[in-house]
């Protein structure tokens, strides 16, 4: 078979994310695809798949993402007349200690916030359901009934049945060798068969998808590690449709394959392959057998089913994995060119994940947007810190160590920290502060008073930090706090085509005069919420543009991406130039006098400004804006400048009684203020009016945007969810997000973040209220609502205003 010259899509990879995606764009689009594998289908890591396919993740799009691929497995082979050996047989989850039994609870809150029936069990009715294991040790375990387990080859092999059936050429023996690119976009593929010219590039490469990458100048920050499982002779009494079971605590898992076990595990001490290129020739081989470092599992799994003991191994297979550094896959649009899209590094869930994936990724090629809120696995939550090749191994070794420990909330990774600091890390570092990390960034979450060790302690309920952060919410409501917000992502957009470009990406009005500062969310063509900044105008052709510190590369990128053609204005991304503080708090407006001469009373300098002021000799950018809700400025400082001016606002500050201050009391002021946050409260799923955010969208307006015309279509329709506030004033309950919103008994929605507000004496959650004829004011006030916690229910009140609002009038003071 000769290479077509020219396609307009071509897919790299002929694993289950290849030809899921090959066929949807097949199926779903009619589209000219493509699809090139370097060795034959499946001979990269799909073939060693273990096959087990789960659906719940703490995500609800990829949930749905999961559970879409079962729907699909299940009537895959009636299209095709390829078997997929699909079972659903149900998983176990298996709890031995109480602090993973909470999880459990909490999991199952979740899974049925997501419309899945997860149950807990005894463990009499798990010895019941599986009678070769032990269960003496066990507290119970969660069920989930339509999870199950398939065949990796047959899948693929029938997935790239159907792409061909609808359309899509596929070729194995075709090796990718380079790129020809224009204007920062691939224009041809070039192989060692020949060249292709095309529009689109989908990079689902496996393990080689960082080589791939790397051809174009795109970096896919992905890791292959050593994964081992065994598969053993037949065992007596073992039910060919017995259960899978994950046995986290004691990291392993297993699946029933022709009357034997198939049995893995993640261990704590992985084995990375390489940090350098992966070689190409890895065509269906393993690495040799490893039973010394396997045997932890051996003996794990032995006491959970004693049958192992006796029963022969008929193989043990060892190969590579790609592992991400934070343990979730790799898709969409590359930020450094803008027609590869990338579907990768599957951390052994790519079974699970393989139909949804391609499902999801197809639509991203044809839209050039992402069709749901997928920012947990979007390759641009990456920034340039994820090119350090040894970084990532760290960083993917310790996130693979963690696949079955307990996932205790706030739980920060720490390899390869500190990483980047600001220039006041010593200075905070000294007064006791716990540091978490954000994009590489070292940021204080909480100060540890005297005598206190200054160090997290994760557990299930209240955590150790829960009083100190309690005196520094409270010093921010009733004296003045300072947060050190470097990390902040902070751009340039200028030109003289910078306010036309901005008109069109801002959902807000940004064409105000210089020294205003407008907040604003960008959205996509569905109307969703795609970021949420502030755009300062600092003079006629020159924003300043700020947005939070894990957005900078996804917010740069869709800026970027989104500039018109033609048009005169460059965005420059100048995050590591300015330190920020953030000065917060009633007495901030006393503390700032003192340490310049500009007049910063209410009417010289009003909320919403931005002016250049003067501190301890240095020209200071000081925005007037709030996100906990108390009087404040935000200081962006030449970065080398950052130790001086936060010296000056110290000594300044004493009499006021100033002190630095944490993220997590940040993230409780903005709680009981009612501030959304981005990736939780609103996301692409999201509109601002269904976010009660349509303030602050130019309707009214004559000026075409982005997302505009989404929003007009559905203006004549009522809301069919809406966001609202809720409080629980039994103090010992811990809200997170997920936990289940019902309204009369019927469930409604669930939380998207959740804490506790410290000036109110209650827990917080917000969430969106969901019915099908519409969530009118009535509808919501008429409800009697209650929270579904760790399957738990407790009443709960509802709020659709500011929880804590006196502080309305100080801040715009």
């Amino acid at each position: 078979m000769t290479l077509p010259s020219q396609a307009a899509i071509v897919v790299i990879g002929g694993g289950i994310i290849g030809c899921s995606t090959a066929y949807h764009l097949a199926r779903d689009h009619k589209a000219d695809v493509v699809l090139l594998e370097q060795g034959k289908l499946t001979s990269g890591s799909t073939w060693h798949a273990a096959g087990l396919v789960g659906q719940l993740r703490s995500s609800a799009s990829i949930t749905r993402v999961l559970k879409y691929s079962v729907d699909l497995y299940k009537g895959l082979e009636a299209e095709t007349g390829l078997a997929t050996g699909w079972k659903m047989t149900g998983c176990l989850r298996l709890a031995t200690n109480a602090d993973r039994w909470t999880e459990y609870k909490r999991l199952a809150t979740t899974a049925k916030s997501f419309g899945m029936d997860m149950q807990l069990l005894s463990p009499a009715e798990v010895k019941a359901m599986w009678p070769l294991m032990e269960t003496g040790d066990l507290v119970g375990a969660s069920w989930l009934p339509t999870d199950g387990q398939a065949s990796p080859s047959d899948i693929t092999q029938s997935l790239a049945k159907g792409a061909r059936m609808h359309g899509a050429k596929l070729f194995e023996d075709v090796r990718v060798t380079g790129f020809e690119m224009k204007d920062g976009r691939i224009t041809v593929v070039k192989t060692n068969k020949g060249d292709i010219a095309c529009d689109k590039v989908v990079n689902c490469a496996g393990q080689w998808a960082r080589q791939v990458g790397a051809m174009a100048g795109i970096n896919v920050p992905l890791q292959p590690v050593k994964h081992q499982y065994i598969i053993t002779e037949k065992i007596d009494g073992l039910a060919t449709d017995a259960p899978t079971i994950r046995d986290p605590d004691r990291r392993t898992y297993f699946k029933e394959e022709v009357g034997g076990l198939v049995m893995g595990g993640y261990e704590p001490n992985p084995q990375a392959w390489t940090t350098g290129d992966v070689p190409n020739d890895w065509e269906f081989r393993l690495f040799d057998d490893d039973y010394d470092h396997f045997e932890q599992h051996m003996m794990q799994a032995i006491a959970r089913v004693p049958a192992l003991e006796t029963v022969g191994v008929k193989q043990m297979i060892n190969g590579p994995e790609s592992f991400t550094p934070d343990g979730n896959f790799i898709l969409g649009t590359a930020p450094e060119c803008t027609n590869m899209f990338v579907g990768a590094g599957f951390n052994a869930f790519g079974i699970a994940s393989g139909g949804g994936a391609g499902w999801v990724l197809a639509q991203w090629v044809v839209d050039g947007e992402a069709p749901l809120d997928l920012w947990v696995v979007d390759i641009r939550r990456f920034s340039n810190l994820h090119r350090d090749r040894q970084w990532v191994c760290d960083r993917t070794l310790e996130a693979y160590g963690k696949h079955y420990t307990i996932g205790f909330p706030h739980e920060e990774y720490a390899s390869g920290r500190p990483r980047i600091v600001s220039p006041l890390y010593d200075r905070l570092k000294q007064q006791n502060a716990v540091f978490g990390s954000k994009l590489g960034w070292e940021r204080p979450n909480w100060f540890a008073p005297q005598g206190v060790e200054p160090q997290d302690i994760y557990s299930m309920g209240r955590q150790n930090w829960f009083a100190a952060v309690g005196d520094e919410h409270r010093h921010v409501r009733e004296k003045v706090g300072i947060f050190d917000q470097s990390s902040f992502a902070k751009y340039e957009l200028s030109g003289p085509d910078a306010l036309k470009a901005l008109d069109w990406i801002c959902a807000n009005d940004v064409s105000r005069p210089v020294g205003r500062l407008t907040y604003t969310q960008l959205l996509n063509t569905r109307g969703g919420i795609e970021a949420d900044l502030t755009v300062a105008r600092l003079a006629e052709e020159t924003f300043y543009i700020v947005t939070g510190t894990g957005f900078r590369t996804h917010d740069s990128s869709w800026i970027g991406d989104h500039i018109g053609e033609g048009l005169k204005a460059t965005l420059v991304d100048v995050t590591e130039d300015f330190g920020t503080l953030s000065l917060m708090g009633p007495r901030a407006r006393d503390v700032l006098a003192a340490v310049t001469d500009t007049d910063v009373s209410n009417a010289a300098f009003p909320f919403g400004h931005v002016r250049e002021i003067a501190i301890a000799g240095h020209t200071i950018r000081a925005l007037r804006v709030t996100y906990v809700g108390e009087l404040g400025w935000e200081l962006h400082v030449p970065i080398a400048a950052t130790g001086e001016v936060f010296d000056a606002l110290m000594a300044a500050g004493k009499k006021h009684d100033i002190r630095p201050v944490g993220y997590r009391a940040l993230e409780s002021l903005r709680l009981e203020k009612g501030y959304r946050a981005w990736g939780s409260d609103i996301t692409p799923n999201d509109t601002p009016q269904e976010a009660g955010l349509g303030w602050a969208v130019k309707l009214r307006k004559n000026t075409d945007f982005i997302g505009r015309r989404a929003l007009e279509t559905a203006s004549g329709t009522a809301l069919k969810k809406r966001f609202a506030g809720f409080t629980v004033d039994y103090p010992e309950i811990v809200l997170l997000g997920r936990e289940t919103i019902l309204r009369d008994g019927e469930p409604v929605g669930y939380l998207t973040s959740g804490g506790y507000g410290y000036t109110l004496g209650m827990n917080i959650g917000y969430g969106y209220v969901r019915n099908a004829d519409g969530v009118s004011d009535d509808f919501l006030a008429s409800g009697d609502y209650e929270l579904v916690v760790a399957m738990e229910r407790t009443p709960a009140k509802i709020h659709l205003e500011p929880m804590y609002d006196p502080a309305a009038e100080r801040v715009k003071a």
